[in-house]
């Protein structure tokens, strides 16, 4: 399967099936010593032979692919359609005019498209995941793709395989290895041989890139890398496959169909009055063909592509890093956060403050990483080395550990491992007690992986008799304990003093600190259970702060309508302690305590109408199962609510997948949650979250403006032609006048929206349903009443010009203007209702006066560059045509701020928000 290379980067030894070799063997052919591992000058050697860990990039679009696409969708199967007929009349001045629109269409497309795409394959190198290995005696974690044959990988439960891997030692190891095998069911592993001819679902003795330990922990050596692995040879087999189309996109070419059906219609009506009322029949399909153009959004495909891109990348530099495209839009509905408490809600940095055994309560000094801190019980110094309850606790805790702690030659403590359990080696540390030197005198025999269902986790020690170490909930170690040390030696644990016990955990709890048991037992034999007839020592109380921001975030989803639920494992009593203290809860003396705990309610799938409805209205879900987690987002999905739901841990993936939103730790979160999640916070901050909602409401309503601006703008050219031609007046723009003003106003300023930060109002109003089209009725009507509005502005201009004795060219020009110039002014009243009309989210974009300012200088290229002004008819307007222009071209503008201003007021007397898109309320849809 791979051969190794000694330190001149030469290969030294084939395992061509390395299940089959014994570890030994294994790792003497690949020359590494497992407690050592690879030296840097080793690792170095071995990746100039066989690469970085990676797998071919497939599924790369190149730059003709991008370009190639700009060209196929109905939008301009359509304008291709209007120009090869332009042509077929022999019109060529009019067909090159709309191939002219294509091709520039197609470029900005490109241009725009093309750095979406790279900087989405750049997002995607953010996400890349580590891996743990052991390099030089030392634990550390690593870039996956740095990992080369004969590395010592360290495996814990919920870390994703980046190579394959020979097992060298197994402790209730599992893997899920669908993602190979199909086999939805987990697989056991442990590091004995298997036959040569083994199937690959059968090779119990490796572990193989791009699956996930599920439970368990152990020790393996990497045998191979890239392209080298199973997974490398199955991806170079496997095809292409195009990627699904989003819901957002789907809805876009449902617009777009509809569009088009319009755009037939209008321009077959329009043609057909002119022709009845006269008109040349050659003119009438110069106009028809330029209504088409006029009615199709060419930018539509654009500015969705560069409105989810910019929206992306601000949700990185929020260190929220999106893993699909679909999820951004998903973002904006969510309804309903169901969050975790530590690391999300705290600060994740676990210190152990108090210690309580038989003979009393012992708090220990000191915070975070740091190993110095004193022992007082009573406000009297403690020894723990002259306690030996408190010793014996504290070396428990130490053993029944997979955490480690090094000490950097500046003197700071580098820590690895889950937070609580570096907390007690820091504990341990105080007291002069270092893991290794533990070990060493009573080695490790086996460790017991953590059991999210039994809340325990043992490991097994000594050199003759064995002795097991056990950790874990205090209720579920108080349930199989039998004794309880003191300092007369271990007295039975009878009822009433479990029921102490328990008392104590309750109020180390109820001050929002973490509550752990340790206990001891000695057994015959490693193969007897070490769960049962234990001796508890000692309970430790881990105190971790509530974030700083953390308050504030949760006020803001207050005000944007999402309810937030702490669903976690810990205690009741302390998630109300935390949820009071981060306001999620008013945990004042006079308010009643308001939790479920979770062991106490039947199958959730089973519950009755009131059990339904009072756990959906509790803020906290306390002691829940990972498969409570699942049905809980069930449930709420069940009754209509978008779910975002946070996860760290192996055992939350199957929520985090449910999820319509699946959020991971990026930080402490293991590999397996942040494959399955939508969202990765690389900051562990639950304001994170808050700011990845508002950015996934901005993306839509960047989208819904657009299309809302584009559209009112399309519908004002179609009304004005179309009403000229009705009452056969003379037309207020000609055809090639109006293709050009589709390269002005339709594309710069809608690019312009399209990119916008969003309103702040945005967060102060319920989330939208995720069924709205994106446009509602009342945004047909807008775009309508909007359209008319620069219809009649434009007609006036006309009328206007030739009552003032103005020759037909120069009266056409000056109509021309005012529906440029009232185009342009239009994207003004894409503001929010409730945003103010001088300083809001359009008026503090610079994207939009760049392209007020493009556009007004193309403009003036149109009128004072001769062949381009020759080209569209266009003669100087003067100062009394200019005039006339610029003073009707500002009525729509003024008429849509006085309709902003009243429907804003109504909104506010209906106590409820308007919706994004130029601030038109949605009502109904």
């Amino acid at each position: 399967m791979t051969r190794a290379t000694d330190h001149e980067g030469e290969r030294v030894a084939s395992l061509p099936r390395p299940w089959a070799s014994g570890a030994e063997e294994a790792l003497e052919a690949l020359r590494v010593e497992p407690k050592r591992g690879l030296s840097e000058e080793e690792v170095r050697a071995r990746r100039a032979v066989h690469g970085p860990n990676l797998l071919r990039e497939a599924g790369r679009r190149s730059s003709w692919r991008i370009l190639a696409d700009q060209f196929a969708s109905l939008l301009v199967g359509l304008l291709v359609a209007a120009s090869g007929l332009a042509f077929a009349f022999g019109e060529a001045v009019e067909g090159l005019a709309i191939a002219t629109v294509i091709v520039l269409n197609a470029a900005i497309g490109f241009v725009t498209e093309r750095r979406a795409v790279r900087s989405m394959e750049a997002l995607r190198e953010l996400g890349r995941v580590s891996a743990t290995v052991r390099r030089a005696g030392r634990a550390r974690h690593v870039p996956a793709e740095e990992l080369v044959p004969g590395d010592i990988v360290l495996l814990e439960a919920g870390d994703v395989l980046t190579a394959d891997v020979r097992l060298i030692d197994a402790s209730k190891l599992q893997a899920d290895e669908s993602t190979l095998t199909g086999e939805s069911v987990p697989v056991a592993k442990r590091a004995d041989p298997v036959a040569e001819e083994a199937p690959l679902a059968e090779r119990a003795s490796m572990l193989f890139k791009g699956t996930a330990v599920t439970r368990g922990s152990g020790e393996g050596v990497v045998v191979a890398t890239g392209m080298a692995t199973e997974l490398g040879r199955i991806s170079a087999l496997v095809e292409e496959v195009e990627p699904e189309t989003t819901p957002l996109e789907k809805r876009l070419d449902v617009l777009g169909r509809r569009l088009i059906a319009l755009t037939l219609a209008v321009a077959a009506g329009v043609a057909a009055a002119g022709l009845l009322g006269g008109r040349e029949l050659l003119l009438m399909i110069e106009i028809s063909i330029a209504l088409a153009v006029a009615t199709v959004p060419e930018g539509l495909p654009i500015v969705a592509t560069v409105a989810l891109a910019r929206g992306m990348w601000r949700m990185v530099r929020r260190n929220a890093l999106m893993e699909r495209l679909d999820a951004v839009e998903t973002l904006g509905s969510t309804s309903v956060i169901l969050t975790d408490k530590t690391g999300t809600l705290t600060e994740n940095r676990m210190t152990v403050v108090e210690v309580r055994t038989a003979d009393g309560r012992i708090a220990i000094g000191g915070s975070g990483l740091a190993i110095a801190g004193d022992f007082q019980r009573d406000g009297s110094p403690v020894d723990p080395a002259e306690d030996p309850i408190l010793g014996e606790a504290l070396r428990v805790g130490a053993l029944c550990n997979n955490a480690a702690l090094h000490e950097l030659a500046d003197g700071r403590v580098e820590a690895v491992g889950d937070p609580t359990e570096v907390a007690l080696l820091v504990a341990a540390r105080k007291a002069g007690l270092d893991r290794p030197a533990l070990v060493e005198k009573s080695p490790e025999l086996e460790e017991i992986a953590f059991d999210p269902d039994l809340k325990l986790m043992a490991t097994l020690h000594g050199d003759g008799e064995i002795a097991a170490a056990v950790k874990g909930a205090p209720e579920a170690v108080l349930e199989r304990a039998t004794h309880v040390r003191t300092g007369g030696g271990d007295s039975e644990l009878d009822p009433e003093t479990r029921a102490r016990w328990l008392a104590w955990a309750e109020e180390m709890a109820s001050r929002g600190e973490r509550v752990l048991a340790v206990a001891t037992r000695r057994l015959p034999s490693a193969d007897v259970s070490p769960y049962s007839d234990l001796v508890l020592l000692a309970l430790f109380a881990l105190l971790d702060p509530p974030r700083e921001r953390v308050r504030e975030a949760l006020a803001a989803c207050r005000d944007a309508g999402v309810r937030v639920v702490m669903v976690t494992g810990d205690h009741g009593a302390t998630a109300w302690t935390v949820a009071g203290a981060v306001g999620l809860v008013d945990a004042g003396p006079d308010q009643p305590v308001r939790f479920i705990d979770a062991r106490s309610l039947p199958d959730l799938t089973q519950l009755s109408h009131e059990q339904a409805q009072a756990l959906l209205e509790a803020p906290i879900v306390a002691r829940a199962s990972p498969r409570q987690k699942l049905d809980l987002i069930a449930l709420y999905q069940r009754h209509g609510a978008v779910v975002a739901m946070t996860g760290d841990g192996v055992n939350d993936a199957p929520a985090l997948k449910k999820a319509d939103i699946g959020i991971a730790m990026g930080r402490r979160g293991t590999q397996v949650a942040r494959e399955a999640a939508a969202m990765v916070l690389q900051d562990d901050e639950f304001g994170t979250i808050v700011s990845a909602v508002a950015q996934g409401r901005a993306i839509f309503g960047n989208i819904r403006r657009f299309c809302l601006y584009l559209l009112s703008c399309n519908a004002s050219e179609i009304l004005a032609v179309g009403a000229a031609t009705v009452v056969q007046g003379p037309l207020p723009i000609l055809p090639l006048q109006i293709l050009f003003l589709n390269l002005v106003t339709d594309v710069f300023p809608a690019l312009a929206l399209g990119v916008g930060e969003g309103s702040p109002a945005l967060m102060r109003r319920p989330p939208r349903d995720p069924k709205e089209p994106i446009l509602t009725r009342d945004h047909w009507h807008a775009i309508l009443a909007l359209g008319g509005a620069i219809a009649l502005a434009v007609l006036a201009a006309l009328a206007l010009a030739v009552a003032s004795g103005m020759e037909r060219e120069r009266a056409t020009t000056v109509a021309f203007l005012s529906l440029a110039m009232a185009q342009l002014w239009h994207v003004f009243s894409m503001r929010h209702l409730e945003s103010p009309w001088l300083r809001n989210e359009i008026t503090t974009n610079p994207w939009v006066w760049g392209a007020l300012a493009v556009c007004v200088g193309l403009l003036l290229a149109a009128v004072y560059v001769r062949p381009l002004a020759e080209l569209l008819s266009i003669s100087d307007p003067g100062a009394e045509g200019w005039t006339i222009a610029l003073g009707t071209s500002v009525v729509p503008l003024a008429i849509g701020q006085v309709a902003l201003a009243v429907q804003g007021r109504r909104a506010l007397r209906r106590g409820a928000g308007a919706t994004v898109a130029g601030g038109h309320s949605a009502g109904r849809s």
